[in-house]
């Protein structure tokens, strides 16, 4: 099953024996964890659920949980991270992921890599159902993603809308879900071009990457006014470091790989064309060694306002003006 947010419809029913939920994306993993919850209360209201961590499991107790049930009562057995489960525990492990016991569904979480990779190996040998819940990092997955959560709140969204309320909101699928969710509401649902513009109109303004746009074409002056008014209405010290490193990090991307169609470059450099254009532009007037010291201010400012630093405020508007500098 491709990454994407998973519902209790898009389980079978019955729920299967064995089950496993590979990835990191938090907000997938969330909704596919408590769809098997959902699925096996709605099946049996007296099931026994248990959830646990991986790194928490000690061999007995498997023993206890795997178990056919004295008196045949339904068990779900959830199992986070299942990539920290040590050596004894999934010693006990293996065999119940072959042969689970009757009644019993067991889930498994693993983030997937090389890290706990027997588990997993042991897991798929079974023949699981398999859900993906891995970083949406193409485009068009995000996309897909953004439309899957408008219908799902019952709502539909214009074609050009999608791009535009991504661009606005950012990558993060627990903001994503929010906005299509309010956007549904709001609209009474349909989702049109001008909803999206007028919904993030405001936030646009203030945003950090408004501050990194400013930034990173010289402009310190108003990157700088655009910082202090954001601050001001309570746009995060992270949120504002993270904009200016993805601008100055893009910037660089695109410069690297040279003139060309933006079309090929994007699908090259795995970006939307907008963003491969707008970098275009914002790259003229950088060299290469002042985007190398650009991208030592904005790795340094991360750490700054993660906590080295005394005034975060005060290193964002340091790392503003090192930009501009970089850039002269």
């Amino acid at each position: 099953m491709p990454a994407r947010a998973v519902g209790v419809d898009d389980l079978p029913d019955p729920l299967p024996a064995l089950a496993l939920v590979v990835g990191d994306e938090e907000l997938l993993v969330e909704r596919a964890l408590g769809a098997f919850a959902a699925a096996a209360r709605r099946a049996d209201p007296g099931v026994e659920v248990t959830e646990l961590a991986g790194a928490q499991i000690d061999g007995p107790e498997l023993h206890e949980l795997l178990s056919p049930s004295l008196f045949g009562e339904p068990r779900l057995l959830v199992i986070r991270a299942a990539q920290d489960v040590r050596a004894a525990a999934a010693a006990i492990l293996g065999p119940y992921l072959q042969a689970p016991g009757v009644g019993s569904t067991v889930v498994l979480h693993h983030v997937g890599g090389a890290k706990g990779k027997a588990v997993l190996e042991a897991a798929r040998k079974a023949k699981p159902l398999e859900i993906a819940a891995t970083k949406l990092t193409r485009p068009d997955d995000r996309a897909d993603f953004v439309r899957d959560e408008v219908r799902r709140h019952g709502g539909r969204i214009a074609a050009n809308a999608v791009s535009v309320l991504i661009d606005a909101v950012g990558s993060d699928l627990r903001e994503l879900a929010a906005v299509a969710g309010q956007l549904v509401s709001d609209s009474g649902g349909a989702i049109d071009i001008d909803l999206v513009r007028a919904y993030h109109r405001g936030r646009a303004e203030v945003s950090g990457f408004a501050v990194s746009d400013l930034a990173v074409v010289g402009r310190s002056g108003p990157a700088l006014e655009a910082l202090r008014f954001a601050l001001s209405v309570g746009v995060p010290h992270v949120v504002i470091a993270d904009a200016l490193a993805d601008g100055v990090r893009t910037v660089a991307r695109v410069s690297s790989a040279g003139r060309g169609d933006p079309f090929i470059l994007a699908k090259k450099l795995g970006m939307p064309p907008w963003k491969v254009k707008r970098a275009t532009s914002q790259a003229r007037g950088w060299t290469e060694d002042g985007l190398g010291r650009a991208l030592g201010v904005v790795a340094i400012l991360n750490a700054d306002v993660k906590g080295a630093a005394v005034d975060p405020g005060y290193a964002l508007e340091l790392a503003v003006r090192r930009i501009g500098a970089a850039r002269s």
